[in-house]
């Protein structure tokens, strides 16, 4: 769960790749010996702003990887695959709907 939170986090709010502005992160499976993460991720946009968006996932895997070794206390940090979710449950469908209302909202909060 805290590397699902870790990766929406980092996805969502802190990458400034323009291909990810409509990626959010809607699970994780971690391997049972942690050497593997399935991270599933919903996709906005047409088929090749989806196709540029899972090049960008793929392209930032490494800085991703080193991120969650900084914030999380794990004995091994997973190599990160990435697959669409083209069906979400509702309730996360729900909070992908808040984040993006928050990330379009966001700038205009900052000015003066």
């Amino acid at each position: 769960m805290a590397v699902r939170e870790e990766l929406s986090e980092i996805v969502g709010f802190e990458l400034s790749d323009p291909r990810l502005a409509f990626v959010d992160v809607t699970d994780v499976t971690v391997s049972p010996d942690s050497r593997h993460a399935l991270v599933k991720v919903s996709l906005g946009g047409g088929e090749q702003e989806q196709k540029q968006a899972m090049a960008a996932l793929e392209h930032a895997r490494n800085y991703l990887r080193h991120e969650l070794a900084s914030r999380l206390n794990l004995r091994k940090i997973p190599e990160l695959h990435f697959e669409p979710d083209y069906y979400p449950d509702a309730a996360t469908r729900v909070e992908i709907l808040l984040k993006r209302a928050k990330k379009k909202r966001a700038p205009t909060e900052n000015r003066p």
